[in-house]
């Protein structure tokens, strides 16, 4: 089954108005027509912003968190899928390692916002990942089919509208990156696991690499065969960067 890759873009916590508007005129100018789907997951207080100056474009707007709470709770701080929509949101991030790290995400919180964000029309990019105290220890395997099967356990009847993203820990914003043989190993693992939960839509869903794709590494990366696209953190912000990347992803 054909798919198109993802690039998807991580902002994090950076941007703003001005530096927003320069990065987003320079991606369009520079973007023709992409072989890939691309997106970029911005903060929240930004929505507005990119939604208008997307409008139109090739290019998605996503989110980096989405509420497993219901629209209208009493939930300070939170941003339900109902929220996001009404700025066309497409896509979530859901469980990045940082979310889970520095905010106490557990396999079940994460499965639990997947679904929130499925019930919204959101796509959710489902991160997955071991740290390298997991990975020196050979559990690799063990930590990112864990992770995985929690949201299948919750989501197994919509599997195929999820994308997941492998991201080892070791290579979120270290400069380190898995090896092409490295990261296709890992999403060989999750592919198959997709398979046995989704039989034959697991061939169509999408995998993406998440640590450390750069302009440099990019290309070697999208020809393994199960990875099918990536998402990307600091090289998002600079647009001739970014656009290596999806030029890449064919």
């Amino acid at each position: 089954m054909t798919k198109k890759p993802l690039i998807a873009g991580n902002w994090k916590m950076n941007g703003g108005l001005a530096a927003n508007q320069a990065l987003i005129g320079a991606l369009l100018q520079g973007l023709d027509t992409p072989s890939c789907d691309v997106a970029l997951c911005v903060p929240a207080p930004y929505f507005s912003q990119l939604k208008a100056l997307l409008e139109g474009s090739a290019i998605a707007l996503g989110a980096q968190d989405i509420s497993a709470r219901p629209h209208g709770g009493a939930f300070t701080g939170e941003h339900s899928g109902a929220m996001l929509r009404d700025f066309g949101v497409r896509y979530a991030i859901v469980g990045h390692s940082e979310r889970r790290q520095y905010h106490g995400e557990t396999d079940e919180h994460v499965a639990a916002k997947v679904a929130a964000a499925l019930a919204s029309g959101i796509t959710p990019i489902v991160c997955v990942g071991e740290t390298l105290a997991e990975r020196e220890a050979g559990r690799t395997e063990e930590v990112v089919k864990r992770q995985l099967a929690a949201v299948i356990h919750v989501n197994g009847h919509c599997l195929s509208e999820i994308v997941v993203a492998y991201e080892p820990v070791w290579a979120i914003g270290t400069g380190k990156t898995a090896s092409p043989e490295q990261a296709q190993a890992v999403h060989a693992v999750l592919r198959a696991q997709l398979q046995h939960a989704a039989g034959d839509h697991a061939a169509g869903m999408r995998i993406l690499y998440g640590g450390s794709m750069n302009a440099a590494n990019a290309a070697e990366l999208l020809a393994q065969a199960d990875i099918d696209g990536g998402l990307i953190g600091g090289a998002s912000l600079k647009a001739p960067d970014f656009l290596q990347i999806i030029a890449a992803a064919r």
